[in-house]
C-alpha cells in the first residue's frame, strides 16, 4: 500500500532533520503543520547529498554520489523511489512544482565538493553558494508560498539572500573543520592560514548585508511560514554576533556554536517579538 510507504518516507525525512540539526529542527517545528512535512522532505534530500560528500570518508564518495543522483533522476521521473528520502522529496517536488533547475544546481554544487578545494574568484564563490544554499532557500520558498508564482517571484531575491547568509555563516563557523579535515576553503582572496581582522570584518559585512535583504522578505512571508523562518534568522544572527566578537585567529582554531539553552531563549524572545509585531 503506497500510502503506508509514503508515511514511512515522511517519518524518515523528519528523523533525518531531527537527528542532524537541532536548530533547523526547532525552526521547522515553528512552521504551520500544513507545510512542515514538506520542509522535512526538502531537508532530508539536501542533507543526504551533503553527507555523502562531507562525511563518508572511508567509502568511494563519487560512486555513492553518482548512485544517489541516478536514484534522484528515477524518483523524479517515476514519482516513486525505494529510497524513502527521495520518495518523500519527489512528492514535495511535484506538489509545489519545484523547478528542476534548482535541484540540479544543488547537485552540481555538491558534486564540486568531491574534488574542488579552493574558490579563487568571486564568480566561483557565488556560483557555489547559489547551488548549495540559494536554491535550497528557493525550494523552501515554493512551499512557503504554496506554489504562488507571483508571490514567489516577489520574494525570490530576499530568499536567496537569506540562503546566502546562512551558508556564509556556516562557512565562517566551520572554518577549522573545512580547512583541516576537508582541505576546503570557500572564501576567495582570503588567506586562512593568517585570517586577520580585516578579512573577517569584510566577510561579516557581506553577511550582514545579505541578512538585511533577507529580513525584508521574512516580513512578507505567509503567516504559515513567517515565525519559523524568523526563528532560523534569529539563530543564525546570534551565531554571527558570536563570530563577530571572536578574534579572527580563534575562529580558525575552534568551532563557534550556540548552546541549546540559548536556542530556547532565542525561541522565547523571538516569539514575543513576533506576537508584538516587532519583527
Amino acid at each position: 500500500m503506497k500510502a503506508l510507504f509514503d508515511t514511512v518516507s515522511h517519518q524518515c525525512s523528519k528523523a533525518v532533520t531531527n537527528s542532524y540539526s537541532t536548530s533547523f529542527s526547532l525552526a521547522t517545528k515553528m512552521l504551520a503543520k500544513s507545510i512542515r512535512q514538506d520542509i522535512y522532505n526538502i531537508y532530508g534530500f539536501v542533507r543526504f547529498a551533503d553527507e555523502i560528500v562531507d562525511s563518508f570518508h572511508n567509502y568511494n564518495k563519487e560512486a555513492l554520489f553518482n548512485r544517489f543522483e541516478e536514484d534522484l533522476e528515477l524518483a523524479l521521473e517515476q514519482r516513486i523511489s525505494l529510497n524513502p528520502i527521495l520518495n518523500a522529496f519527489q512528492e514535495t517536488y511535484y506538489k509545489y512544482s519545484i523547478d528542476k533547475h534548482l535541484v540540479m544546481s544543488f547537485m552540481n554544487s555538491m558534486r564540486l565538493d568531491l574534488h574542488k578545494n579552493d574558490y579563487l574568484t568571486d564568480a566561483e564563490y557565488k556560483m557555489y553558494i547559489y547551488g548549495s544554499a540559494d536554491v535550497v532557500g528557493l525550494m523552501c520558498l515554493k512551499v512557503f508560498v504554496k506554489g504562488d508564482r507571483e508571490k514567489y517571484n516577489h520574494l525570490k531575491d530576499s530568499a536567496m539572500s537569506l540562503g546566502s547568509a546562512f551558508q556564509k555563516v556556516n562557512f565562517l563557523r566551520d572554518l577549522k573543520a573545512d580547512y583541516e579535515d576537508l582541505s576546503r576553503t570557500y572564501f576567495p582572496n582570503t588567506n586562512l592560514n593568517h585570517l586577520d581582522e580585516t578579512s573577517k570584518r569584510r566577510i561579516i559585512e557581506e553577511i550582514e548585508n545579505d541578512f538585511a535583504m533577507g529580513f525584508e522578505g521574512i516580513k512578507e512571508l505567509p503567516i504559515e511560514a513567517k515565525f519559523g523562518v524568523f526563528m532560523a534568522y534569529r539563530y543564525y544572527n546570534q551565531l554571527l554576533k558570536k563570530l563577530k566578537s571572536t578574534p579572527a585567529l580563534d575562529i580558525k582554531s575552534t568551532r563557534i556554536r550556540v548552546p541549546n539553552y540559548k536556542k530556547f531563549e532565542l525561541l522565547t524572545r523571538s516569539y514575543v517579538k513576533y506576537q508584538l509585531n516587532l519583527m
